[in-house]
């Protein structure tokens, strides 16, 4: 090596030093002797003295101190190997397959813990990648298992060459070693998962349905009812070493260690179907909802996450589990149908809060989802009409105007008695924007799909009204959050705010067309998730002057788009002998999406379907329209391809992907579900 090559030369230096000083030496007596001969002459025997004894140290007394240090040469050299050997740490050379040619004794040790190993790094430890044994620079980290304990491997790549290594790196045919070392972190990492085990997580408790399973059952026995499901909640909390505590009649806080709530996903809350169980003659199923906080950098933090998902589990229908892991939301359960509440108390107070809102801001801009239907038309144009009534300037903001959107919007367009500023586009509203508007979002909860999503960032006051189940994204830090999954569509919610929000308010026979035609096109003519509140709505719409003709022939289709639904239909296949997936053409079609949808409906119709899933190609993006009935839950399948929506009416939009590739994640999800048993 170089270095052995510089500290050879300096020692041959410190031999020569000897000669060099005798030179002086001599030189200094021969100077002395021309100035003054008797002075040279006493100086010459000390002169001869010294050269003498410099010449015998250089050679006989070299000879000696080399010979001592090749002797501590050795010496070290066996010390430095005895300690590699030694060395309590496992240490071994590999070459650059990673095939081991020498390991020290702590290394021997740790493979002899599987007889017959084979001596590679790729072997022992089957996450040491080709890529981690090519590495030419810095030290590669792998974390491992092997023999029943976990390593971290530290690979870092040597040379052996004449060269310095930056000339060795130029040389493709270099030689290289592979410097392998080992740490056993099996001790670090069980102690991490006992730490990470013992952390509290909190809980909440809600009883869905408590007051109607109440009024099911004989007054007699209602004391009966409440102290079996309290029983059951006890004694399952109590059965993971939690305590459990009552902070409301149908409402409970619990606190169990994190290792229990690992088990209770793998699970997958059992405690959900055990108190359906519950029955003394009740007509109602009690059902839960479970909100969990966990891995938050604080207990209060934890007691947040719980509060956020037990909001989810409530605005998804109810009757599921919801565990919100920092960052990570994870959904459990939710395979009954939503409930519907037969009193509109919630309603009354909602609408009141709006009108509170309302007061205190001059311009409302109304905005509903991208590509909008009737429904989402039909609640603009209610609660445009609330905004009027309130002497406030409103608009609708809408940029795509769909096929059956457009017969319904251009009655509005020819009608003088409305504005021309009645509809705006998402660029037109954001210009109005001030720090007096206030924005109500309609018929959706999910800022993504929003028809102008930048709106959401410049008004600082917005509301949000929507029937769909939420997701894992929504709108946050709403002024009013109004959502209601049991909800046929978003203009019954209008509907009712309509009654409640102040007196006297008089729909026109037009905006009445556009409320009830929402809610037929949203429950397939009265057949989909319609409650006693649905034709509530529909009658007062009725006496508020909505024309069911009018409405009927207005969303008759076309020729071309009862061909596209027929072929739909006709394209479909069985899977798994419940399932149809068909495709829904989109060319010649002004609203291919609806059609789709259309034809999921139609599909619906099928003995023995399940659920039915039609595929529609529009614009590079594939839309997916999911119905079911009541077996299924469609949306839990949609939120599986990034959608979402109601339990027996979802979708979602896939892109960058085929039709075939389409149909095959579907059927994926299909088998995931049934493996998990979501579908029985």
């Amino acid at each position: 090596m170089k270095d052995d090559g510089k500290d050879k030369g300096q020692l041959k230096g410190y031999f020569l030093w000897p000669f060099a000083l005798s030179a002086f030496v001599v030189c200094g007596n021969a100077a002395l002797f021309f100035i003054n001969r008797l002075s040279g002459l006493v100086m010459c025997p000390f002169t001869l003295c010294y050269v003498g004894v410099a010449f015998w140290i250089y050679m006989y007394s070299r000879r000696r101190l080399l010979a001592s240090l090749v002797s501590f040469s050795s010496e070290y050299a066996w010390i430095q190997k005895q300690l590699l050997a030694d060395m309590a740490l496992p240490y071994a050379l590999a070459d650059e397959e990673g095939v081991l040619l020498w390991m020290n004794h702590a290394f021997e040790e740790v493979m002899a813990t599987e007889k017959g190993a084979r001596k590679s790094l790729t072997s022992m430890f089957p996450d040491v990648t080709r890529s981690d044994l090519a590495g030419d620079d810095g030290v590669s980290t792998v974390h491992s298992s092997y023999g029943g304990n976990q390593y971290r491997v530290d690979i870092q790549p040597i040379y052996i060459s004449g060269t310095e290594q930056e000339e060795n790196l130029a040389i493709v045919g270099r030689e290289k070693l592979l410097v392998v070392y080992l740490f056993d972190e099996t001790e670090v990492l069980q102690c991490r998962q006992q730490i990470t085990d013992e952390k509290l997580v909190v809980g909440i408790i809600y009883l869905d349905n408590y007051e109607e399973a109440l009024e099911s059952v004989e007054e007699v026995r209602r004391s009966l009812l409440t102290a079996l499901i309290d029983r059951k909640i006890n004694k399952y909390v109590s059965s993971m070493e939690g305590i459990v505590k009552v902070i409301e009649k149908d409402k409970y806080f619990f606190v169990i260690k994190q290792k229990y709530a690992n088990q209770l996903q793998e699970e997958k809350f059992p405690i959900l179907e055990d108190v359906k169980s519950v029955n003394i003659g009740n007509e109602m199923s009690v059902t839960l909802s479970i909100g969990i906080g966990m891995n938050g950098d604080s207990y209060i933090r934890n007691y947040d996450y719980a509060r956020v998902a037990i909001d989810m589990a409530l605005g998804r229908g109810g009757d599921q589990a919801v565990v919100k892991d920092a960052e990570r939301i994870q959904y459990f359960g939710g395979k009954s149908l939503q409930l519907e509440k037969a009193t509109r108390v919630k309603a009354r107070v909602k609408a009141h809060a709006m009108r509170e809102l309302m007061d205190t801001r001059d311009r409302v801009l109304i905005m509903g989802h991208r590509l909008g239907d009737i429904d989402c038309f039909g609640s603009s144009v209610g609660m445009y009409r609330i905004a009027m009534a309130l002497n406030k300037k409103a608009h609708i903001v809408i940029n795509d105007i769909t096929n059956s959107v457009k017969p319904m919007m251009d009655r509005f367009l020819e009608n003088p008695e409305y504005p021309d500023d009645m509809f705006l586009t998402g660029a037109e509203a954001a210009d109005l924007v001030d720090a007096n508007t206030m924005l109500v979002v309609v018929d959706v909860n999910r800022p993504s799909i929003t028809d102008a999503p930048e709106l959401l960032r410049l008004v600082k006051t917005f509301v949000v009204l929507d029937h769909h189940r939420q997701g894992s994204e929504i709108i946050s830090n709403a002024e009013l959050s109004y959502v209601e999954p049991y909800a046929s569509s978003a203009c019954e919610m209008v509907a009712e705010i309509l009654q409640y929000i102040a007196d006297g308010i008089k729909i026109k026979p037009l905006e009445a067309d556009a409320l009830y035609g929402g809610i037929v096109i949203d429950t397939n003519n009265f057949t989909n998730q319609t409650g006693v509140r649905t034709f509530e709505a529909a009658a007062y719409l009725r006496r508020s002057g909505a024309d069911v003709t009018r409405v009927r022939k207005m969303f008759r289709d076309n020729m071309t788009e009862y061909k596209a639904r027929a072929a739909a239909v006709a394209s479909a296949e069985v899977y798994r002998n419940a399932f149809t997936i068909a495709v829904c053409p989109s060319a010649g079609l002004e609203s291919p999406t609806v059609v789709g949808s259309q034809a999921a409906n139609e599909l619906l119709e099928i003995k023995g379907i399940k659920a039915s899933v039609v595929l529609t190609d529009y614009n590079g993006v594939i839309y997916v329209s999911a119905r079911s009935i009541d077996e299924v839950n469609v949306q839990v399948m949609m939120e599986q391809l990034g959608g979402g929506g109601h339990r027996g009416m979802a979708g979602a939009q896939l892109k960058g992907v085929t039709v075939e590739e389409a149909k095959h994640r579907i059927r994926e999800v299909i088998d995931l579900m049934y493996e998990k048993g979501d579908i029985a």
